[in-house]
């Protein structure tokens, strides 16, 4: 019987990182489910859900990880469904970089309902006055509403923007 795990892996930025480690998995019959990789600074960060057959995953690709200097960490899925989970809201966020402006942000978020379901961030601006931009996407558990009110406790200087995902079905 198939199982899922959850693999982490980070190391240096460079080239073919995405098909060295997904080459491995694919000849060993795994099945690829979510997804996440970016570059993060001089880093390339991968998230992948993979269903297998019980193998051994860190000796699967430990000769890629050795090649690439990858750190990989691996757990087990707790959720064996593939079902996924759809935004009702999309949130964009900036203000001046300071310490502190995610966790203020998203307290008061989850604080009104917010279950976030993927989150980003970047630099704009400039090096004397940086720009720190946040994208959420999540459910307002709670309404828009709830999230509109939390977002008027933020902060002077850090601008919100709520916009509900309409999501059409046939």
């Amino acid at each position: 019987m198939k199982k899922w795990s959850l693999l982490t892996l980070v190391g240096a930025d460079q080239t073919a990182i995405v098909a060295a480690v997904t080459r491995v998995l694919a000849e060993a019959d795994c099945e690829l489910g979510e997804t996440s990789m970016m570059r993060m600074g001089g880093s390339f960060a991968m998230m992948l859900r993979v269903r297998h057959e019980n193998q051994d995953l860190a000796a699967l690709l430990k000769d890629v990880c050795d090649r690439l200097s990858l750190h990989l960490h691996i757990d087990d899925d707790v959720d064996s469904s593939n079902a996924a989970i759809e935004p009702d809201v999309n949130i964009t966020v900036y203000g001046a970089d300071r310490s502190g402006i995610v966790a203020e942000v998203t307290s008061k978020l989850a604080d009104a309902g917010l279950n976030i379901i993927d989150l980003e961030t970047a630099l704009a601006g400039t090096k004397d006055k940086p720009i720190y931009i946040m994208t959420i996407e999540g459910q307002a558990r709670q309404g828009v509403d709830a999230l509109t009110k939390a977002a008027e406790s933020i902060s002077d200087g850090v601008e919100l923007n709520i916009i509900p995902i309409q999501t059409l079905r046939a």
